[in-house]
């Protein structure tokens, strides 16, 4: 009796090569969040400076007061950028969520299970961690989900700022557990930090929401139309006691991100790339101007290494996270018979988990939601929350350098476009008319070497000169 012929591996390849549709929407949104993390950078490092060396005046003007009091909106400039120009943000977060469910990495559930079960370990573990610590030293389990969260614009600063070439699947899997990150993060906001709400600005808000989605289906265009809408929803939603970044989450997922017949691009395509760049480059910076602040003290920075609460956060980010990621994915390939890129190393991995435990933007708002009233403790939080972030940069940074001339080979072949179409060679490669053209290049260079050759032989066989 013959042998069974065996059948070829199943085995998904995980961190392989993107498509070219996905290759490119990536290069796009990681080009503008890459410059906006340096802005994020630089609106950081002025907070604490203008915080430490002028703290007066930086508290006259994240204090100062102003909108409409008859609406419920009378607030503070840091009050304004934490709820009013993080809902761009997380407007954005919403609109890539969207496109990654409908079009991106999230759309075949075999594939999204790793980034999604990666992201949730890189979320559950940071709070346990965190809980741990504050229940052994005795301290407040409020904080709980402050180390969660992960800081795509801070993590991506970091890499143009040690300049290391990372395989665009590298930065695929971190931008895809940023968005679910977000997402849940949203969810922890909304359930958790929720006390009382107002049922008739939740109705109204809910109305508005329809009336977007309507408007959507409708393919009524102008953002004379969607902006004051947009603006009135977000006023709702902030008065019905939800935090009102939730309203930016909502719009942006009720956005069609799919292509029909005789389109270039999605409506949330279009629009995100339009609002992309005023959310990165414009309030998230903002927002960390007037929340990274803090007085960093001696005794200040003491704390955050013997308070529990402070040292939980720490850890959280620096260890919660890296080994919530990394073990997340080690164990879902297992699970789902997932095998890594042949060119990638789990050490690879276990750097971008790392490099997830910056945990900047979203950490910053959370420390203030789960301790509001509490000055005290929100400025020590915030601290920890900006002293994990930088070990965490500082960790990651080292890894990462120490592959860097293997990522730099890599990238430099995923980038290769030597025929000059504008498409890289690998995407190609199984094109008739690739190997033509490429063969008229060769040529075409093979002749030029030889005309050279056939220049220098004359040159050299030409005889001296009389003197």
């Amino acid at each position: 009796m013959a042998a069974p012929t065996p059948t070829p591996s199943s085995r998904r390849t995980f961190l392989g090569r993107l498509s070219l549709p996905e290759r490119n929407y990536l290069a796009d949104a990681l080009r503008t969040e890459t410059v906006g993390g340096v802005i994020l950078l630089v609106a950081a490092v002025a907070a604490l400076i203008w915080a430490n060396a002028f703290g007066s005046s930086y508290a006259a003007v994240s204090e100062f007061h102003f909108g409409p009091a008859s609406l419920g909106l009378d607030l503070s400039v840091e009050h304004w950028a934490a709820d009013g120009l993080l809902a761009i943000f997380f407007f954005v977060a919403g609109v890539e969520l969207k496109r990654e469910l409908v079009a991106g990495e999230l759309r075949d559930p075999k594939a999204a299970a790793l980034p999604v079960i990666a992201a949730l370990c890189g979320m559950a573990v940071p709070a346990v961690v965190y809980t741990a610590e504050v229940l052994i030293g005795g301290g407040s389990t409020d904080g709980w989900a402050v180390p969660t969260a992960t800081d795509i614009a801070f993590a991506l600063a970091v890499l143009a700022v040690i300049g290391t070439s990372l395989p665009n699947a590298l930065r695929a899997f971190l931008l895809t557990l940023a968005v679910v990150d977000d997402l849940f993060a949203i969810l922890i906001i909304a359930v958790f930090f929720t006390e009382k709400i107002n049922f008739m600005a939740l109705i109204g808000a809910f109305v508005g929401l329809v009336v977007f989605y309507l408007l959507q289906r409708a393919k009524v265009r102008g953002w004379y139309v969607y902006v004051p809408l947009a603006v009135v929803i977000w006023g709702l939603m902030y008065n019905s006691g939800i935090h009102a970044t939730i309203a930016g989450v909502a719009m942006g997922l009720m956005l069609r991100c799919t292509r029909q017949d005789g389109e270039t691009h999605s409506p949330g395509e279009r629009i995100e790339h339009l609002v992309r760049p005023l959310s990165a480059g414009v309030a998230v910076p903002l927002f960390a101007l007037f929340s990274a602040g803090v007085s960093l003290s001696g005794g200040a920075l003491a704390n955050v290494f013997t308070r529990p609460e402070t040292l939980g956060v720490v850890l959280g980010l620096v260890v919660g996270k890296t080994i919530g990621i990394f073990g997340g994915t080690w164990l879902a390939t297992r699970f789902t018979k997932a095998e890594l890129n042949k060119d990638l190393a789990w050490a690879d991995v276990f750097a971008i988990a790392s490099l997830a435990g910056i945990g900047f933007t979203v950490s910053l708002l959370i420390g203030e939601l789960a301790f509001v009233g509490d000055a005290d403790t929100i400025n020590e939080i915030k601290s920890a929350v900006l002293i994990g972030s930088l070990t965490a940069a500082l960790f990651s940074g080292t890894l990462l350098k120490l592959r860097v001339r293997k990522y730099r080979m890599l990238h430099e072949a995923e980038e290769l476009d030597e025929d000059q179409d504008g498409v890289p060679d690998v995407y190609e490669q199984g094109d008739p008319e690739y190997h033509l053209r490429m063969a008229a290049i060769h040529e075409k260079k093979a002749a030029e070497h030889r005309r050279l050759a056939r220049l220098a032989g004359a040159a050299s066989s030409k005889p001296d000169s009389p003197a």
